[in-house]
């Protein structure tokens, strides 16, 4: 019969010490990273920075909204064919009474803006400046109509359709 000649190999120390040399450099790396992390975080004095505590507490008001539900139609300028523009608004107010004012005055801020899409230029609407500025422009008719009769102005009119043709 065939004897086995291969020679045994020798048992192997020291797997339990690099298993435990690993562990140990491993806790002390996290370790040092949690200290290097609190001592960026702390301030001279010591004591920790709280970003949250220290900036001034802000409550967040949700804006409403009122949309208009009829359209305003209107011709503009430009010299030749005429030009006309649709628009569907909604004005947005953190104050629900500015919106109930707005609600109420309805008339009167229709014909505002339609009055203020009557000067508009159909050349300056055709281009993005022109369109970008709509909105404030606007804005500005409607807070002036609702100041002069006595309420709270709104935050924003909004575009929610917009045609020239």
């Amino acid at each position: 019969m065939a004897e086995n000649n291969e020679v045994a190999a020798p048992p192997k120390k020291g797997k339990l010490k690099t298993i435990l040399l690993l562990v140990i450099v491993l806790l002390l790396a996290v370790g040092l990273s949690v200290a290097g992390t609190l001592w960026f975080l702390s301030d001279s004095s010591g004591e920790m920075v709280d970003d949250a505590a220290a900036e001034v507490e802000e409550t967040f008001v949700p804006s409403g909204y009122m949309v208009m539900d009829r359209p305003l139609v209107t011709t503009v300028r430009h010299p030749g064919r005429q030009r006309y523009i649709q628009v569907y608004l909604a004005f947005e107010s953190t104050q629900e009474p500015a919106l109930a004012a707005a609600s109420k005055h309805l008339p009167l801020l229709r014909n505002a803006l339609i009055s203020e899409l009557g000067q508009s230029e159909f050349m300056e609407l055709q281009t993005l400046e022109g369109r970008e500025a709509l909105p404030d422009r606007l804005l500005a008719v409607v807070n002036e109509s609702l100041a002069a009769e006595g309420e709270p102005i709104l935050d924003r009119v909004l575009l929610r359709n917009f045609v020239v043709q």
